[in-house]
């Protein structure tokens, strides 16, 4: 057997709201770990959302996601929650998801006046019933193909934390890849023998990442396999296991198990912003939501700065550095 795992994320550009970087982990036969996942789990899955379709869509969340559109979150919700569905996981509430997929995170989330998890209620737009036949149909694709789902995991960055990572490394990048880094972490973590594909959705510009993985990963051996502009990878190693690690531009188009690390990430980040929009709307009247991206974030941070100062509220856990 195979472990092929996918790393992305979701709101790195913004100026408000949290980062969240997810990983999705699957196990498969050998002989179909080059086979995209997209056509071992047909029809169950594919790549967009068809409207005749039942197909859970697992793709590019900025593809799958329209803000401007009823029901924005259906897609992501439907593809999540019925993925864990078919790993035996259901969460009610957005504590119980945090619960299953993160650690420590619902108590980092409530240090915000604005996060509260318990209160919401999932699925939000689908069904419930939906996503148990859903998670059904998946559960019964991945039987066939002999395919388990090892769950999602997920890191999420509220800005405090953001804020304090910055200052330290003084680079977004280089703070997103400590972050990627956690995850690996964690799946390497859980590979006691044998091999595992990791492959990590590019951010940014960078080309060679081997002198970051040997600081991250002391004791383990590297060799570079290639390092071009749409693609650096590298096998990392130590006397039990082997891990092949790809960087790649793109990388949701290619892989499914980082399509649905996109959606967790974009799915968990769009969840934190309800919380975020609704709180500060019960404090300004007529205060347009955001989604926190430099130019409306600015507006929005105006737009409550008098509401902060009556509440109490440090700028420093509600406004990124950079």
């Amino acid at each position: 057997m195979a472990i092929l795992a996918g790393i992305d994320e979701a709101g790195l550009g913004p100026i408000l709201g949290p980062l969240v970087m997810c990983a999705s982990v699957f196990e498969v036969p050998e002989e179909l770990a080059d086979q995209p996942l997209w056509d071992t789990l047909a029809p169950a899955v594919a790549r967009t959302a068809g409207r005749k379709s039942s197909a859970l869509a697992i793709g590019d969340s900025k593809k799958l996601f329209k803000r401007k559109q009823p029901k924005a979150l259906q897609h992501l919700e439907r593809s999540v929650l019925s993925t864990l569905a078919a790993c035996g996981q259901h969460p009610t509430n957005l504590a119980e998801l945090l619960a299953i997929i993160t650690t420590d995170v619902h108590s980092h989330a409530m240090e915000y006046p604005w996060y509260r998890p318990q209160e919401v209620a999932l699925p939000r737009v689908v069904s419930a019933t939906d996503v148990a036949l859903s998670g059904n149909s998946l559960a019964v694709a991945m039987r066939k193909a002999g395919v388990q789902m090892h769950g999602i995991r997920s890191e999420c960055v509220f800005v405090g934390e953001f804020n304090n990572i910055i200052r330290a490394t003084r680079n977004k990048s280089t703070a997103a890849l400590g972050i990627t880094f956690r995850l690996i972490h964690y799946l390497w973590g859980r590979l006691n023998d044998g091999c595992m594909h990791i492959n990590v959705d590019r951010q940014g510009g960078r080309m060679r990442y081997l002198p970051a993985l040997e600081r991250a990963f002391e004791g383990c051996s590297f060799k570079i396999l290639r390092e071009e502009p749409e693609c650096s990878e590298y096998e990392m190693s130590d006397s039990r296991r082997t891990a092949r690690i790809t960087f790649s531009v793109g990388g949701e188009s290619a892989h499914m198990a980082i399509a649905l690390a996109s959606m967790a990430a974009k799915y968990l980040r769009e969840l934190f912003m309800d919380l975020f929009n609704e709180f500060w709307a019960g404090h300004v009247e007529q205060l347009k939501p955001t989604a926190g991206y430099f130019t409306d974030g600015r507006r929005f941070y105006a737009e409550i700065g008098e509401a902060m100062k009556q509440l109490g509220v440090d700028e420093d856990i509600i406004y990124r550095c950079r």
